[in-house]
């Protein structure tokens, strides 16, 4: 193979959901935007339906509706972005239950698709999607003369868990939907992992069922082999890649594998990262990552590798995050369209 491998482990997403699941004793739905954080909505979804996921959440109405093709009519699909211009014919076509997230998209909702499904997105002190409280009392009561099916917030700080963003978050919360009869939720991963005082009804989580922080017992779900094209001896004093970042500064063996930044691995991580031949040993990486080549420092080894890994148990995507300067969901969601998706169990 000429390109990398990435093997995605449907096994390991189902026991992470399953694992989140157990924590809530209410419902527990599954995020599966941006094309489930980059590893293949349809795999992904048909596979936590499988598991019992009965509801799931999606970034935009085109996600939805590529979802409900693949779903078929009974999961409950929710759009985040609410009932945008245009969306009327896709969100009734599709039955999708858009998150209102304004009295303008309300207005544009009831008028497009009287009596159609649709919950309310609430801004609790994120502010970036959501009715204020403000406004959500000036339409409270019209909204729930029209029976929504949920009411959801969404967390700013839940990954750091002793951050005082979260009570406040919650008091909003509580202040904006006791006493309403209408389903609520505003866990995603790192409230459900806060306990049961932020689980509602429903619980949505997103990274850790991908295998990501907060959830630091979530099993690794990706493992991503790039394939070694050539490899060459240097002396010292020679150098690799653009602007001659790497110097030799010993007799080197480079490895030139095949992947980049066109693959989504992220320039920021070439100063930092290793790469992994079969037997554990990190070989770093020598000089800038290019668009679709890397150089590896295989010194150390005593053979030429066929391959090395850049993902996998022993370096996850929070490995790569950190070296980065970022997070995981960036790691995931950088993965490219080049390599070869294998899919393992579920």
């Amino acid at each position: 193979m000429s390109t990398g491998t990435l093997t995605i482990d449907l096994d390991a997403i189902l026991a992470n959901w399953r694992a989140l699941d157990a924590m809530s004793a209410g419902e527990t739905a599954a995020v599966v935007k941006s094309d489930a954080y980059g590893l293949g909505t349809a795999r992904v979804a048909r596979s936590l339906a499988h598991a019992g996921a009965r509801s799931f959440f999606v970034a935009v109405a085109e996600e939805g509706a590529a979802l409900r093709a693949t779903l078929g009519p009974s999961p409950a699909i929710y759009v985040f972005s609410g009932h945008m211009p245009g969306d009327a014919d896709m969100i009734g076509d599709t039955g999708l239950i858009p998150m209102l997230n304004s009295l303008d998209q309300m207005i544009r909702h009831a008028e497009a698709l009287p009596g159609h499904p649709f919950g309310i997105q609430l801004d609790t002190g994120m502010n970036r999607l959501g009715m204020e409280p403000g406004e959500w009392a000036a339409v409270r009561d019209v909204a729930l003369g029209q029976s929504p099916a949920l009411l959801i917030s969404h967390l700013a700080c839940a990954d750091l868990p002793d951050h005082p963003m979260n009570r406040q978050q919650l008091h909003a919360f509580h202040e904006m939907t006791d006493g309403l009869d209408v389903p609520r939720c505003l866990a995603n991963t790192g409230g459900v992992l806060m306990g049961p005082d932020y689980h509602f009804d429903m619980c949505r989580p997103g990274i850790g069922v991908y295998g990501g922080r907060p959830f630091a017992d979530a099993r690794p779900v990706v493992t991503l082999d790039l394939p070694v094209i050539q490899c060459r001896d240097l002396d010292p004093g020679e150098t690799v890649g653009y602007a001659n970042a790497f110097t030799a500064h010993r007799p080197t063996r480079i490895a030139t594998v095949a992947a980049g930044y066109g693959d989504g691995i992220l320039r920021a991580l070439g100063p930092q990262s290793s790469l992994l031949a079969e037997d554990g040993t990190a070989c770093p990486i020598a000089g800038r990552i290019s668009m679709d080549l890397i150089g590896v420092d295989v010194t150390d080894l005593d053979h030429d590798p066929k391959s090395l890994q850049l993902l996998g148990t022993e370096q996850g995507v929070d490995d790569l995050a950190d070296n980065a300067g970022t997070i995981g969901y960036e790691i995931l969601t950088s993965l490219g369209a080049r390599y070869l998706r294998r899919y393992i169990g579920g």
